[in-house]
């Protein structure tokens, strides 16, 4: 019963997209360059290798997925709004362990070779580390650990092989760090001179200075791409980036880099732009390094989490925009976070800052710190705004434990290196989830294995839990269960979550067809729907 229905609502959601495909233009228009500021310098264009939205905004065009969320129809990412893409249609078999999905025939690589089921096989046997394409790296290895094999029938059926029933998994697929790569290329292009099945192909990447990706004129849906190109300049300085931007030399600013007074100020010198806030699923995080004394000492972290004034974050930061919360992002944009009520109790988020400040101070001063011998450290963190905004206001936040901090700002591509390698003693992160879902935030942040677990936490038993909740298909039962996990991660203080961010992206009115999701930045950059109206 359960196959049929997955069939049947498959072939609804295929239905609904092909009339969509199918539909005529309005009033789209062929033709131009979208011209859009970067923000920094993206470690390659492999999205498989990579954890930004500094890789997947400016590349994600280049390739298809499997499935894909449908923001059209609804701009909140979750399971009943994840439609066919390089799939034409899924079910599932009755114990939920096989995910079987019908392939789109046609479908070529910018090469001109075919693509096949075994550029699925290849793609996800690389994932969980079955076969070698030459990745350098693999930071969502852990999303598919329950993943045991990929099998193939012919070359337009593919079938997910699971460990245990994980109702979920379409909504991994369906993000935009979940592109299929074709077999026949290896890692080291993907990374320089990426090939994919997308409405646009690569055209270059200049280290520092630029990208740009072209119209792909054999893409497999007619009429496809409005654009014929996508052309990003990175602008490191943000208020030189928004001047061009307002100055009328970009048609778009990069997605979410612009903080709630940016915004302000851009309505009011420019009340024509186009400016959405959003949700961003990402979240100020404190990084410590566990395994670094003193910081293996717990009660040196339970300080640290201890002076952390949320609020002043939410309030000189986010303008009352941003919010607090544990690590899945809180509603009404969240599928799966808890409010902050929630979390009543919980040391580090009780209302009165002055008595958390005073503990702490009590906790270091036991450990022989104080003021007049305060402890030195370095507060590393990316050298974007973003991230130096939150970790100078964590600089005076520590100082009240008599932590005595200076600034470590880091290049994106050493950033990354240097968390991987835990080179570091606390970080300030801006950590973003590519997919709002349990199964990516629980396994990719906290797993013991997990290369993003960049803290080294560790909890065996709580682990477990994750693999609990990621086989209950009833939302209602799997949310339950998720907030007890998230509760556990927050009294642990595994990965302490300063909080979780809005953010704006402009455009001129002249850029038409741009859809933001609700509760994600990574996942409509597609940009194969837009077109300029000049």
């Amino acid at each position: 019963m359960a196959s049929r229905l997955a069939w049947k609502a498959a072939a609804a959601a295929f239905l609904v997209a092909g009339l969509l495909l199918s539909a005529p233009a309005l009033a789209q228009k062929q033709g131009g360059t979208l011209r859009v500021t970067h923000r920094d310098n993206p470690p390659s264009a492999s999205i498989h290798e990579e954890a930004t939205i500094s890789t997947v905004m400016p590349f994600m065009g280049v390739y298809n997925n499997l499935v894909v969320f449908d923001v059209a129809r609804d701009r909140q990412n979750r399971l009943d709004n994840v439609v066919p893409e390089l799939a034409t249609e899924w079910a599932w078999s009755a114990d939920g362990r096989r995910l079987t999905m019908k392939l789109r025939e046609g479908v070529r690589w910018h090469d001109g070779k075919a693509f096949t089921s075994e550029d699925v096989k290849c793609t996800w046997e690389q994932l969980i580390g079955q076969r070698d394409i030459g990745l350098r790296k693999n930071p969502r290895k852990v999303w598919y650990s329950n993943l045991k094999a990929m099998e193939t029938a012919g070359p337009h059926e593919v079938t997910f092989v699971l460990a245990e029933p994980q109702p979920y998994l379409p909504v991994l697929l369906a993000g935009g760090m979940s592109p299929v790569y074709p077999c026949h290329v290896n890692g080291a292009q993907m990374r320089t001179k990426p090939i994919g099945t997308g409405p646009f192909r690569f055209g270059e990447l200049k280290q520092n200075e630029a990208m740009r990706i072209v119209r792909n004129p054999d893409y497999w849906k007619p009429g496809r791409p409005y654009l014929d190109a996508v052309e990003f300049t990175i602008i490191p300085n943000r208020s030189t980036s928004v001047l061009a931007f307002t100055a009328g030399r970009f048609d778009m600013t990069f997605t979410a880099d612009l903080p709630p007074q940016v915004i302000d100020e851009i309505k009011t010198t420019t009340p024509n732009a186009i400016c959405e806030m959003q949700a961003t699923n990402t979240q100020a995080n404190l990084l410590v390094n566990r395994d670094r004394p003193p910081f293996d000492n717990a009660e040196v972290r339970r300080a640290l989490n201890l002076v952390l004034d949320r609020n002043a974050v939410v309030e000189i930061l986010g303008r009352g925009q941003y919010q607090p919360g544990a690590s899945m992002l809180p509603p009404p944009e969240g599928v799966w976070g808890m409010p902050a009520s929630e979390l009543t109790g919980v040391e580090g988020y009780e209302p009165d800052m002055a008595a958390r400040r005073a503990k702490a101070q009590a906790i270091m001063r036991g450990l022989g710190y104080g003021p007049d011998k305060p402890l030195r450290l370095k507060v590393s963190t990316r050298n974007i705004p973003s991230y130096r905004d939150n970790a100078v206001l964590l600089i005076d936040h520590i100082k009240h434990a008599y932590l005595e901090a200076e600034l470590e700002p880091i290049d994106t591509g050493a950033w990354y290196v240097r968390m991987l390698k835990k080179d570091y003693q606390i970080g300030l992160n801006v950590q973003g989830a590519g997919t709002d879902d349990p199964d990516v935030m629980f396994f990719e942040t906290f797993a013991c294995a997990s290369e993003r677990n960049y803290t080294g936490y560790c909890n065996k038993d709580l682990e477990a839990q994750f693999r609990r909740q990621s086989q209950i298909a009833d939302p209602v039962a799997r949310r339950k269960l998720v907030w007890e996990i998230d509760r556990k991660l927050q009294e642990d203080g595994a990965r302490p979550v300063i909080s979780h961010n809005r953010a704006g992206t402009c455009w001129w009115p002249h850029v038409k067809g741009v859809r933001l999701s609700t509760n994600s930045i990574y996942n409509h950059w597609r940009f194969e729907d837009v077109w300029l109206e000049r």
